[in-house]
């Protein structure tokens, strides 16, 4: 953790959401004036498109049904960590990003399923802000959530989770629905012990649960509306969270437990300006008087 390059990571599976999260904390960036560096976890997958479909196939030979995206040999999980702890320590590092579509392609010069070139963050940014798979994870090798500052969780109920995957990877990448049921369930040896555990180690957690049937997801013709969904929001640490705030403001929520709301599905835009808000002033804030205190001690 550092306090004058902090870091803030959203954490999530494959189709969880938190691209949408992603939006919500540029909206408050760019309102709030603050200079953040993007990093995408999908840049920090050892393979490019082609490369991870010839390892899977290998994986296939050997028996191994388990190789997959979620897990840390298909990620360069040791350069994520090195990229939280140097822009850390100095606000510097090492990133690259994966092309996903043409658009993409059109946008940084190559082909889509592979990545563009490493290169230096960009300077004099304030924080460092990750959206992917791995923001929290903690393996026998690397510890990345020790550097992390504000870690959030994005974790819909399995059934919403397979099904906005579902409609995802059909609509926007063509993807058969035996296709996508076949990768579901090549990752959920790695999901259950390097995805789950991560939501026990975040700060924040948000996850949407479905008022309307979702048994079985893969039969499903739609995607449950924010409308259709109660919101979950779990707070680590409690302690200066404003809750008759948040309740006033959230109509129609609730708290469960003590450190739980629950608001209807559709004010999770609201729910996260409210609660990340004051959070990225405190941060801020901490970051001005650590930056000045530096000043002060290299004046002396």
């Amino acid at each position: 953790m550092s306090a004058t390059h902090p870091i803030i990571a959203v954490t999530g599976s494959s189709g969880a959401g938190t691209t949408s999260v992603m939006r919500t904390f540029e909206q408050i960036f760019r309102r709030e004036k603050v200079r953040a560096a993007f990093v995408e976890g999908d840049a920090f997958h050892r393979y490019d498109r082609a490369e991870m479909k010839e390892k899977m196939a290998e994986a296939l030979k050997r028996g191994d049904t388990t190789f997959s995206h979620f897990g840390p040999d298909a990620n360069l999980l040791e350069e994520l960590e090195e990229l939280f702890r140097t822009y850390g320590a100095r606000g510097r590092g090492k990133i690259r990003r994966y092309i996903h579509d043409d658009a993409e392609a059109a946008r940084y010069g190559g082909k889509p399923g592979t990545f563009t070139p490493w290169e230096e963050l960009p300077e004099d940014t304030d924080l460092l802000f990750y959206e992917g798979l791995h923001g929290g994870v903690v393996t026998p090798k690397v510890n990345v959530a020790q550097h992390v500052d504000l870690l959030i969780g994005v974790v819909p109920v399995i059934n919403l989770e397979w099904i906005q995957k579902l409609h995802r990877d059909k609509t926007t990448r063509g993807y058969s629905a035996e296709a996508i049921t076949d990768t579901i369930l090549r990752r959920m040896h790695d999901y259950v012990h390097y995805i789950c555990p991560q939501f026990s180690r975040t700060h924040i957690n948000f996850q949407r649960v479905p008022v309307v049937d979702t048994s079985n997801p893969f039969i499903a013709r739609f995607i449950p509306t924010p409308d259709e969904s109660f919101l979950v929001i779990r707070f680590a640490n409690p302690r200066g969270i404003d809750f008759p705030y948040l309740l006033s403001m959230l109509h129609g929520s609730f708290m469960s437990r003590a450190n739980t709301i629950v608001c209807p599905g559709g004010k999770m835009d609201l729910a996260m300006q409210l609660i990340f808000t004051p959070m990225i002033w405190r941060l801020m804030e901490r970051r001005r008087d650590a930056l000045a205190r530096e000043a002060g001690s290299s004046a002396a």
